[in-house]
């Protein structure tokens, strides 16, 4: 089916349109993004529905595309690709997700726009972002793209720009679950040119089950089980939510609409057990299909944009992705933004990139997107920006609100936990005490609920509850304090019943613990930083640990002070396992430590 669609595009400005970035948990979600090109005349473009059968994981799929093709593009007036699908539950056909091809069509692109595997009219089972499927159902569409083979009908796209012989220029760009993809792509396939994921994955085991515990290894983290099960749920749903008779779609009565090892994954998690060997199954798995197994074979540019109100997908995780691709040479950029899975997606802050007017010239993460691809799609001489940018909510003027480095500002301050539950700035003045906290059988602490941005619900304010935590809070501020990155904290804790069951053959025996940074204001007000929390299975009880907060970018006002908390258990993850009392002993030359990365 081939629709003809006219668009009306200023000639001193081109229009703006959205670029999906379908976040689905109930509902679809839009993100604007677009790009500059030699635009088609009068905007117009044709869309082309299309289907394509690849080979992925073993098992043939049908790929629902289409194809949006600029007028006056052709064999002698070729252009370059845009590739998109959407995130996760949504598919071609949302309107998000066709904004995508429209967007960039207007401009003169040609955008192949598809329906993930699982998802939409697409077949086969959802493996979340497999290179070995995903990446490789992706390869495929870059071979039609560059006249390696042709659609289902047989239609060719003979209209592309090509680097070499079945090498088309060609981009990826999107967010979440379509976000990863294009690593999981340009792993596999070294053709494409461009990439901008954004408030994606670095390592699905530390996103769905973290352990912030530096060089915690095999021992897995702490079950983050509402986002986990919420998405668990959206993907066994798609064939009720998305009727369709492939039986490609289909698995088994004991996994409906993922593949197994997804499904044992879940349900691993779920049981609150972690036996040596499905512990290590488990990790094994989920860092299969994630970019920290696979980062070394990706070699497109890529500009990374990740947000600061994200609890699913947090700062750390980018900014793993970041240090790794730049490490090989991959150029590489990052941005930190305000909004993520957590908050600001339908109503960002002023001057942000917005998800429902796609003012990409006027707001600046547009502009740096815009500047990408003319870079590298293009062509075009244009300055990609500095190496690293966040953005700063403390500042009222929108044109102003991003600050940009060379690098992540490393650890520069330095605090002790002194025994009288103060946070002091020199050793010396830590006092001599211990104190104990215990854990309950219910959750005691509340950070977030995971879903209540995304569902659009209210949300209680995090809370700790007397006797199950402690906290050591700083003398007021004398001065502003810029924190900019992932503070760090060494503790050593004493627990005489989870040294006990140390040396049991389930981790799940381990203590667990929460470690986050409040803002305490002058009135006694508290605000927990997005309300992210730093999820602990203490590898070894008998020693002391490091704890690498989620990265935040927050302005503590003179006045204010900084109090720090660990706390027994958080709502929206598993927590311990029977009950387990902790006492934290301090002393002037050993005592805990607390690390923020303060500018200037």
């Amino acid at each position: 089916m081939e629709v003809s669609v006219s668009r009306s595009v200023p000639r001193s400005r081109p229009a703006l349109a959205p670029l999906a970035l379908a976040l689905v948990l109930g509902a679809t979600l839009t993100a604007p993004l677009a790009l500059t090109a030699p635009a088609a005349a009068g905007g117009q473009f044709t869309v082309t529905a299309l289907k394509f059968t690849v080979q992925a994981g073993g098992r043939t799929c049908t790929v629902d595309a289409d194809l949006y093709r600029p007028a006056g593009v052709d064999r002698a007036h070729p252009a370059p690709a845009v590739l998109a699908t959407n995130g996760f539950g949504g598919s071609k056909s949302d309107g998000s997700t066709d904004a995508i091809g429209k967007a960039f069509a207007q401009r003169g692109y040609v955008s192949l726009i598809y329906s993930g595997l699982g998802f939409g009219r697409s077949g086969c089972l959802i493996s979340l972002d497999d290179p070995t499927i995903d990446g490789v159902a992706a390869s495929r569409l870059i071979d039609f793209l560059g006249g390696r083979r042709a659609a289902d009908d047989g239609t060719k796209a003979d209209f592309v720009t090509l680097d070499a012989p079945g090498d088309p220029r060609v981009g990826m760009a999107g967010g979440s679950y379509g976000g990863a993809v294009q690593l999981a792509a340009a792993a596999v396939d070294q053709r494409l040119d461009a990439l901008v994921p954004m408030i994606t994955w670095n390592d699905l085991a530390y996103s769905l089950d973290p352990n912030n515990a530096v060089g915690s290894g095999s021992v897995p983290g702490v079950f983050k089980w509402q986002w986990a099960n919420g998405f668990y749920l959206i993907g066994e749903g798609q064939p009720l939510l998305e009727p369709n008779l492939d039986p490609s779609r289909i698995n088994s009565l004991a996994c409906l609409h993922f593949v197994t090892k997804a499904c044992d994954t879940i349900r691993t998690l779920n049981s609150g057990r972690y036996p040596a060997e499905q512990t290590a199954e488990l990790l094994a798995y989920a860092r299969s299909v994630s970019p920290v197994s696979y980062l070394n074979r990706v070699k497109a540019p890529t500009l990374l944009v990740q947000g600061q109100a994200d609890s699913l997908f947090n700062l750390n995780e980018a900014t793993a992705t970041y240090n790794t691709l730049r490490a090989r040479g991959t150029p590489t950029k990052m941005i930190w933004q305000s909004w993520g899975h957590s908050g600001g997606l339908t109503d960002p802050a002023a001057g942000e990139l917005n998800l429902g007017e796609g003012n990409l010239e006027t707001s600046y993460v547009g502009r740096r997107i815009l500047a990408w691809f003319d870079r590298y799609l293009g062509k075009k001489n244009a300055d990609t920006g500095p190496a690293f940018a966040y953005y700063r909510d403390w500042v009222t003027d929108p044109d102003n609100t991003y600050a940009t480095a060379d690098r992540v500002p490393e650890l520069s301050r330095t605090l002790y936990l002194s025994g009288d539950g103060k946070l002091v700035d020199n050793r010396s003045k830590v006092a001599r005490g211990s104190r104990t906290y215990s854990n309950w059988l219910t959750p005691t602490s509340h950070s977030e609920s995971s879903l209540a941005a995304l569902l659009g619900i209210p949300d209680p304010a995090p809370y700790d509850t007397p006797g199950t935590y402690l906290g050591w809070t700083s003398e007021p501020l004398a001065r502003t304090t810029d924190v900019v990155g992932a503070p760090r904290a060494t503790l050593k804790v004493v627990s005489p019943r989870a040294e006990r069951t140390q040396g049991s053959a389930d981790a799940a025996d381990k203590l667990v613990l929460f470690a986050k940074l409040y803002d305490v204001a002058p009135d006694g007000t508290r605000t927990l930083v997005h309300r992210l929390v730093a999820p602990v299975r203490v590898p070894d009880v008998t020693k002391s640990f490091t704890v690498t907060l989620p990265g935040i970018v927050h302005r503590y006002e003179k006045g204010h002070r900084l109090r720090f908390v660990i706390a027994a258990s958080d709502g929206a993850y598993f927590g311990n396992r029977g009950i387990k009392p902790v006492t934290v002993v301090s002393a002037p030359q050993d005592t805990g430590v607390l690390q923020l990365p303060v500018l200037g």
